[in-house]
C-alpha cells in the first residue's frame, strides 16, 4: 500500500507546463488539505530508516505517511466526465487512482523488456527519491515540507521516465515468483 498526499499546481498561462508545485493547503477558505504524519499504530518501516521521519507519540509507533504525492486541489485537479458533464475533481482520493494507473503503466513497459512488475512497491520509492519532484513550499497545518521526505507531501510528485527508468534497473528488480 503506498500512502498518497496532495499537491497543488500552478500552471503557466497555456496550461502546458508546471510552474510550481505546493502542499494542498486550502483550509483558510475551509475546503480542506492533504493529511500527513506519523502513525502512533504502525511501526517505521526500514525503508523509511533513512527518511527523516519525526518520532512518534506512541512509542511503538513511527511508519511516515504519506510515502508520494501528486496532485488533490480541486481546482487543478483532474479533468473527469460524470453522467456526461465534465468536472475537475481533487482531494487525496483521486491521488490513489494516479498511481494505480502510473504503476500499471510502469509494470507493462517493464513485462514488454522481460522484467519483472514492481510488486510491494513502496521500499523501492524509498530507493530513488530523484525519481519524484520535492515539494518544498507549504503546510498541510500540521507539518511544514521540505527537503527531501516529509510529513506532507512524501518523497514527492512522480516523474513517472525517470521512476519506470528507475525501477528498470536489475538490482531494483524482484525476482519472478517460482
Amino acid at each position: 500500500m503506498v500512502g498518497c498526499g496532495g499537491t497543488r499546481l500552478e500552471a503557466s498561462s497555456n496550461g502546458a507546463t508546471i510552474e510550481s508545485e505546493t502542499v494542498w493547503n486550502d483550509t483558510a477558505e475551509g475546503l480542506g488539505a492533504t493529511g500527513g504524519g506519523v502513525s502512533d499504530v504502525f511501526s517505521l518501516p526500514e525503508y523509511q530508516a533513512n527518511a527523516n521521519v519525526p518520532p512518534p507519540q506512541n512509542p511503538n509507533g513511527g511508519c511516515g505517511v504519506p510515502d508520494v504525492s501528486g496532485d488533490a486541489d480541486p481546482d487543478t485537479g483532474y479533468n473527469v466526465l460524470i453522467d456526461g458533464s465534465s468536472e475537475v475533481i481533487g482531494v487525496t482520493s483521486a491521488v490513489a487512482p494516479l498511481y494505480a494507473g502510473l504503476f500499471a503503466r510502469i509494470n507493462e513497459a517493464l513485462l514488454a523488456q522481460d522484467l519483472p512488475r514492481v510488486g510491494f512497491v513502496n521500499p523501492k520509492l524509498y530507493q530513488f527519491p530523484v525519481a519524484f519532484h520535492d515539494i518544498t513550499m507549504g503546510n498541510n497545518g500540521a507539518f511544514q515540507v521540505g527537503p527531501g521526505w516529509d510529513a506532507a507531501t512524501g518523497l514527492g510528485s512522480p516523474i513517472g521516465t525517470s521512476l519506470l527508468a528507475d525501477l528498470s534497473t536489475p538490482s531494483s528488480s524482484t525476482p519472478p515468483p517460482s
